[in-house]
């Protein structure tokens, strides 16, 4: 998808996200409005670092082609991410280890370059113009191939000692359960991340090729697909207990693909977390306001950060749809 440069004075900046099974890109104009976005297969199997570079070429020939010249990039991967290394430490999904991505991708592009965690790259686009705006400690749970959270306590994303907190995918909510492709059993993105609930899905012999959207529209009629569902959304409820009991946090916010669920989500596992927190109140549980794009605008803005511009408040906020006209 492709809009007119509008120009800014300050230039566009280039954004990757690199998950699980897609790799999307944007070109993003001053402004915060999304100029051009691309969606390329990860690679994993193949070439992954190779599939992000060619990316990374693609979006700079976009920007300039729009006469725009970038400022800057950000790419933004999950796993265990050193961001002040620029160095992705371990990514299982996508099959990195030790990568320089800071350096490959300036190597590639001549361009200031920030390396994120996309989970916390997700959470610093809700606390500047999302879903977590005017908040200094809260929680965000990108549900998608995997589940990692985004922890912010006194207005900060916290990294963690080994680059690795909010790998929360990987709490055991089931101890024994099913194998985890990290080594361990019964952890949180076997049950509750929409790779996951596909995987369970089909292993428990529901219709073949169904997806985890698929999946969540067929609980009424097929009683695989409900069994799934329900444990799916029982482990959420139980590790989001864990985490509020430890942190404390004034909001818990779900985004990934999976929340487009809406209340088909967020009522269960709303009411699993109460019942796990018998003497306190829940916090409460939004959508974020990106959804499957977070960390994606999270990447722009820790671009726009590398290349010295300015990151107003509320920018890249998503533009509220017109209401229709009645009459």
């Amino acid at each position: 998808m492709t809009e007119p440069a509008t120009r800014s004075g300050d230039g566009c900046v280039l954004a990757v996200d690199i998950g699980g099974t897609t790799l999307k890109g944007s070109v993003v104009g001053g402004d915060g409005r999304v100029r051009h976005s691309i969606v390329e297969p990860s690679d994993a199997q193949d070439d992954p670092v190779g599939a992000v570079r060619a990316v990374c070429r693609r979006l700079r020939d976009e920007a300039l082609r729009l006469g725009e010249t970038p400022a800057g990039i950000g790419v933004v991967s999950p796993g265990i991410v050193d961001e002040a290394a620029g160095v992705v430490r371990y990514a299982s999904n996508i099959r990195f280890r030790d990568v320089p991505l800071r350096a490959l991708v300036r190597e590639e592009l001549g361009l200031p370059v920030a390396v994120g965690h996309d989970a916390r790259a997700a959470g610093v686009a809700e606390a500047v113009g999302g879903a977590a705006r005017g908040l200094d400690s809260f929680l965000l749970l990108p549900l998608g191939t995997g589940i990692a959270a985004t922890v912010v306590l006194g207005g900060a994303p916290v990294p963690g000692t080994a680059f690795s907190a909010g790998e929360v995918g990987h709490i055991p909510v089931y101890p024994g359960g099913e194998p985890c492709s990290c080594g361990q059993r019964g952890c949180l993105e076997v049950y509750a991340s929409a790779g996951g609930i596909a995987k369970r899905y089909a292993r428990l012999g529901g219709t073949p090729g169904l997806d985890s959207r698929a999946i969540a529209a067929a609980v009424d009629r097929d009683p695989v697909a409900r069994s799934v569902w329900d444990a799916a959304t029982l482990a959420l409820g139980t590790a989001l207990a864990t985490l509020t009991l430890t942190l404390d946090p004034a909001r818990i916010i779900l985004g990934g693909g999976l929340a487009g669920a809406g209340a088909q989500l967020f009522d269960p596992v709303r009411e699993a977390l109460r019942a796990a927190l018998a003497w306190r109140s829940a916090p409460e549980i939004h959508p974020s306001a990106f959804g499957a794009v977070a960390a994606q605008v999270g990447a722009a803005i820790l671009a726009r950060r590398a290349a010295g511009l300015p990151v107003p408040d509320g920018w890249g906020a998503p533009v509220p749809r017109a209401e229709p006209v009645t009459h």
